[in-house]
């Protein structure tokens, strides 16, 4: 809010105040418990997205972190809007987004006491607080300033979580003096020196090295590569970390730890450097890697340093300074390190290539055919879906924050209003979903949001007709497959229903028509690809 005093309420003040944090956008659905927020949306010239269910505003909101770094804000009412943005919170909790839920709550003199409110939640912080860096209710009009403050330390200074905020009815309403300005979060912590150079000494005695790069190096890059350049190292991304190193470099192995070959390399590894990366099952679908080396981690959450795969080295401090100081004391040490490193890439590549199956082999051509229509820069949003596990892999990606999916808690549902939360966000940047269809039938309602919005976004739906990865578990463990093989709906008539665009390519020239018409659209387009598919084959 600017510095001008002018009394308001509380709903409105907070509204301004978040304009001058820089939000540029909410997520929400108006309720009778809200309206003072609506009035401060109007007023302080924030941008207010409809969508169709809370849970859609919450994936939105996170959409607009991943795509930004920057938190994204969803406005939901007391009890069911709470519990119906429990999954996105979740969600981006695992995966280190940045999100804000404010929301309200019944009235002060009501908490807690079961009168029977409408929307009463008998706690509802202690609903989100295991979902979220904290989760606080306010008691007065002046907490807000300090908490919100506190949830923007969370987003700059610390591993980026969500949070929630809760304002009583009563309490929105109530008036108040302007002038909350934005407080300036503190720095994020500086890595000590004797930490990096033990970190360079174990890399220039190490014969094998690899690094990790995960999300907390999205903006490390150009200090990453260069580090791996000098020591000749292989690097290896989590679902996160796709496009740090740009995977079109001869030492990159991209997010290829779902994959036994990139596995087999790591063991082999005598020094690993992770920066960023959780190192979590979620990237390799293995419950424990092998890991042989001594590891380094370069990370911001002291937490990680003594988890599963506890630290030789323990570096706290953030991506790049810590990066860009230990290419500094490596490069002191001497001339860079010449392995061949490369070369032997190239047959773990190989080996990668011959172990796919029958359907990763047609994943791997429809991406690849994807990629070649689209620029560097495109966000790719993906669903829980085998399509977009082969792609963690396989789908070549330069560029940090352009590849994602909710690798951390696995719901599905999310790539569609992630990327219109993406689109929101970044509206210049062409943005794709990629989904199945047991995934999109989670938000499809979120295409009404779309549409509305007039989002060129166009959604790549694999259509197996089942829930695949679970059927396949069932056929391996001599299960019945109950509940796996769906009746699906006509989802062209349903997307042209909600006033979309849509499209059954036949062959590569008329998916690549049908992607090129997409981006220039004037509302999203589904694309439905069946498994199966003649030109896939």
């Amino acid at each position: 809010m600017n510095a001008k005093s002018k009394q308001m309420t509380c709903g409105e003040a907070l509204m301004h105040l978040l304009a001058d944090y820089g939000v540029d956008a909410v997520f929400g659905i108006p309720g009778e418990h809200t309206l003072e927020l609506y009035r401060g949306i109007e007023s302080s010239g924030v941008r207010h997205v409809l969508t169709r269910h809370e849970q859609g505003a919450g994936f939105m909101a996170d959409g607009y972190g991943r795509a930004t770094g920057r938190p994204g804000v969803c406005t939901l009412i007391t009890g069911p809007g709470v519990t119906n943005c429990a999954t996105p919170l979740a969600q981006a909790y695992a995966d280190s987004v940045p999100m804000l839920l404010v929301s309200s709550a019944n009235r002060s003199e009501s908490l807690g006491k079961g009168w029977g409110c409408l929307h009463e939640l008998s706690d509802q912080s202690a609903v989100t607080a295991p979902l979220t860096a904290f989760s606080a209710m306010v008691h007065a009009p002046e907490d807000i300033p300090e908490l919100v403050a506190q949830a923007f330390t969370v987003f700059h200074s610390r591993r980026p979580r969500p949070v929630h905020i809760s304002i009583p009815i009563d309490l929105l309403g109530h008036p108040v003096e302007g002038g909350w300005t934005a407080r300036t979060p503190p720095q994020r912590p500086v890595a000590p020196a004797a930490a990096i150079e033990s970190a360079a000494t174990l890399l220039r005695t190490a014969q094998r090295p690899v690094v990790l790069v995960g999300g907390g190096a999205q903006d490390a890059g150009d200090c990453v590569r260069r580090l791996c350049e000098h020591l000749d190292a292989a690097v290896i991304s989590s679902n996160a970390g796709k496009g740090v190193v740009p995977e079109s470099h001869p030492l990159s192995l991209g997010g290829g730890l779902i994959t036994k070959a990139v596995r087999d390399f790591l063991e082999t590894a005598d020094v690993i450097l992770s920066i960023g990366c959780e190192i979590s099952e979620t990237d390799s679908f293995e419950d424990y890697l092998t890991i042989n080396a001594r590891l380094i981690r370069i990370d911001l959450d002291p937490s990680k340093f003594n988890d599963i795969y506890p630290a030789t080295l323990a570096v706290q401090g953030d991506a790049g300074p810590s990066v860009e100081a230990l290419l500094k004391r490596c490069e002191r040490g001497g001339a860079a390190t010449k392995r061949g490193t490369a070369e032997s890439l190239a047959a773990v590549r190989a080996r990668q290539a011959d172990d796919l199956t029958t359907v990763e082999r047609q994943h791997r051509k429809l991406l690849l055919a994807l990629r070649s229509l689209l620029p560097p820069d495109t966000i790719m949003m993906g669903d829980i879906a085998q399509l977009v596990y082969t792609g963690s892999a396989l789908m070549p990606t330069d560029l940090p924050r352009t590849w994602f999916y909710p690798a951390g808690l696995g719901t599905l549902g999310c790539a569609l209003p992630g990327a219109v939360g993406a689109k929101i966000a970044l509206p210049e940047r062409p943005v794709v979903a990629l989904v199945g269809d047991g995934g999109l039938l989670f938000t499809i309602q979120e295409l009404a949001t779309a549409v509305e919005e007039a989002l060129a976004i166009p959604i790549i739906l694999w259509n197996n007709d089942s829930l695949a990865m679970i059927r396949d578990g069932m056929i391996k463990r001599g299960i019945p497959e109950i509940g796996v093989n769906p009746r699906n709906p006509d989802f062209v008539k349903v997307a042209e229903g909600f006033g979309c665009r849509a499209a059954r390519p036949d062959g590569p020239n008329s998916f690549a028509s049908a992607v090129g018409e997409a981006l220039q659209a004037s509302v999203p387009t589904l694309i439905e690809i069946r498994e199966n598919a003649d030109w896939l084959l």
